[in-house]
């Protein structure tokens, strides 16, 4: 029987190893030698590398992470050039909705400022006031007319004047004026 001490790991100098066969004491031989001149390559590298001053890059043993790596990045570019079109065509259909709901909004205000105005008699210097014919000839009737304009906000830039026209909405109220005493 022959004993050899193993230099595989640092912590294990100290451990015996039996070898029966003397072939594989051979091996074992070799194997321990191969290592010590591996390791004394390195440090060698290590001191050359402290005398240039340069970086020491020491290998390390890669980490297992809990992250997932894609491989394979084809069809990026075709599901990008999928997905800008539908991202234009997802704000030009907001745009609408949102310059529908807020010409409705204008419509009820500029109603309400109308109903108002001809209730009490105020009269803007932007009103019309419309003289209608009666068949009665001692009642007036009089119309009054409110304007009321308000820009749209614009999601997709330069959309409403590549259609030609301007991001506003004007919207008109009308009311009958109560004959005055």
């Amino acid at each position: 029987m022959c004993f050899l001490s193993a230099a595989a790991h640092p912590l294990r100098r100290k451990k015996l190893i039996k070898m029966k066969h003397p072939l594989r004491r051979k091996k074992l031989a070799h194997a321990l030698q191969r290592k010590k001149l591996a390791h004394a390559l390195q440090r060698k590298k290590l001191a050359h590398a402290l005398q240039r001053k340069k970086p020491i890059v020491t290998p390390q043993r890669k980490q297992r992470s809990n992250t997932v790596v894609l491989q394979g990045e084809a069809g990026n570019v075709e599901s990008t050039m999928v997905l800008i079109p539908l991202l234009i065509l997802f704000l030009i259909g907001i745009e609408l909705v949102i310059a529908t709901n807020l010409r409705n909004g204008d419509v009820a205000i500029a109603q309400g400022e109308a109903s108002r105005r001809a209730i009490s008699g105020q009269i803007y210097a932007s009103d019309e006031v419309v003289e209608l014919s009666s068949p009665d000839r001692f009642a007036h009737i009089r119309l009054l007319i409110t304007h009321r304009r308000t820009t749209l906000p614009q999601i997709v830039p330069g959309l409403i004047a590549l259609l030609g026209g301007s991001p506003s909405t004007d919207v008109k109220g009308a009311a009958i004026m109560e004959p005055i005493n």
